[in-house]
């Protein structure tokens, strides 16, 4: 498939631009490019073809199930879009006087009454642009109420090893010190180690729960004790919050602050680097020390998108929708028990994962051959060899969204492909085989990436 840049016909335009509506000002000189940007000439059906045939060769939740662990892609309902496409929200501009955007105002402080109410929580922001900006954020509060304590010698952040990768780089962007913990035979934070690693430089704990294995941990209120009596802050990663919103909430069980995925948990768009929301969280004892993060209020459409969620699940579709993420998730690692190794044993929240070391050994089909074989009956890959502490790992999340008959066909998928590794295992080691592109050089594509096209 040929880059637009490849396309282009010198002299071919489309006329697309209407005329100014408001006086015309020059720009300096000085702030003026030396030469014209190298953009491609096209028509408008030129554009129009090229970004259909992107469109038929992308996989997405419109096109079947994408159960990323840890990533919620599940389907966003089309009314929060229509809502965030309202002119009222979209002909606004974050510089007009504030008394001709109540309107705005009143949906930020709709859905932080909510996910307040929800989380347990006293106050939030949404300027976080993404999770991980959340995590950055939360930590500056953390590092923030230490420093006003005085208490400069708290340097360390503690997380567990099967934390997601943003923790521990979230930690370093906000001037900690990570102090990794060791996960117990179940999954859970091993409580003797975490005691062995309090001390006074103990500022924080970073930690997601259910964690990132699909696990709850039953330890959770001892966990966060043990931080507060070192006098640390607990920070609650709310990746996973879809498994338990309305059933229990981060801030009864011992957390201080936390970031939501607004892109996730609360079915705004996800994916394809954004737009995104972290909002971020705190208890009263930290609202002073909300940072300024980036401009103005965040990504205002997903909040709406948020809100619209919300309201259209009500008090009692909230608890619903985390009780069908767990009953999906355990629904097909019961049905899948017998075809794959479980990493861990008994009753999973909303995802999973298993282990294919065992597999492997047997026939040599590692995880990436499954993953990649999926590919051919249309269904996306699971999380691939994360989290780090499960060997050849593949992290299963259904999300609350999918019926039992999708289940049902990719656990079918599933049984049969592992049934491949016995009777044609090289079969699966090209796999895929009817995609538009074939198996790719991964390796090679991280360590040598073409970020920009060349004229030459």
């Amino acid at each position: 498939m040929k880059l637009l840049f490849e396309k282009s016909v010198e002299g071919r335009y489309q006329d697309i631009i209407p005329n100014c509506d408001v006086p015309e000002t020059e720009i300096p000189q000085n702030l003026r490019r030396k030469n014209s940007p190298r953009l491609p000439q096209l028509s408008e059906i030129d554009i129009s073809r090229h970004y259909t045939e992107l469109a038929k060769r992308t996989h997405g939740v419109n096109d079947g199930m994408y159960p990323l662990g840890s990533c919620t892609m599940k389907y966003n309902p089309k009314i929060n879009d229509e809502m965030a496409a309202l002119p009222g929200f979209t002909k606004i501009h974050p510089l007009q006087p504030e008394e001709t955007v109540k309107g705005a105002w009143e949906v930020m402080d709709t859905l932080e009454n909510y996910l307040c109410e929800i989380t347990g929580m006293d106050k939030m922001t949404f300027q976080p642009s993404a999770g991980a900006h959340g995590e950055y954020t939360g930590l500056l509060m953390i590092k923030s109420y230490h420093l006003a304590k005085g208490n400069k010698e708290k340097n360390e952040i503690i997380v567990p090893d099967s934390a997601h990768g943003t923790n521990p780089a979230s930690c370093t962007m906000a001037g900690f010190k990570t102090v990794t913990v060791p996960s117990d035979s179940q999954g859970c934070v091993d409580l003797e180690a975490l005691r062995a690693a309090v001390n006074e430089h103990t500022a924080g704990l970073m930690l997601t729960n259910p964690n990132t294995v699909g696990i709850f941990d039953k330890n959770i209120l001892e966990i966060t004790k043990i931080i507060h009596d070192a006098g640390g802050l607990n920070y609650y990663d709310g990746a996973n919050l879809n498994a338990i919103m309305g059933q229990v909430r981060p801030g009864d069980m011992g957390f201080d602050v936390i970031h939501l995925n607004l892109h996730k948990t609360f079915s705004t768009p996800h994916g394809g680097g954004g737009p995104g929301a972290g909002a971020v969280g705190c208890k009263n004892l930290l609202a002073d020390f909300f940072p300024k993060v980036r401009s103005f209020n965040g990504n205002f459409g997903v909040v709406v998108r948020a809100l619209c969620y919300v309201l259209t699940l009500g008090a009692e579709g909230v608890p619903e929708t985390s009780a069908n993420a767990v009953l999906n998730a355990n629904y097909m690692r019961v049905m899948l028990k017998d075809t794959m190794d479980m990493a861990f044993d008994g009753i999973c929240m909303h995802e999973f994962v298993a282990s294919l070391t065992k597999l492997k050994s047997e026939t040599g089909v590692s995880a990436l051959d499954v993953a990649k074989a999926m590919l051919d009956y249309g269904i996306h890959p699971p999380t691939m060899y994360f989290p780090l502490i499960v060997d050849e790992a593949l992290m299963f999340e259904p999300t609350e969204t999918e019926s039992k008959e999708t289940m049902d066909q990719v656990i079918q998928a599933l049984k049969e492909i592992i049934g491949k590794t016995k009777t044609d295992p090289e079969y699966l080691h090209g796999a895929p085989h009817t995609t538009v592109v074939r198996r790719l050089d991964e390796v090679k594509a991280a360590r040598e990436p073409k970020l920009r096209y060349s004229f030459e």
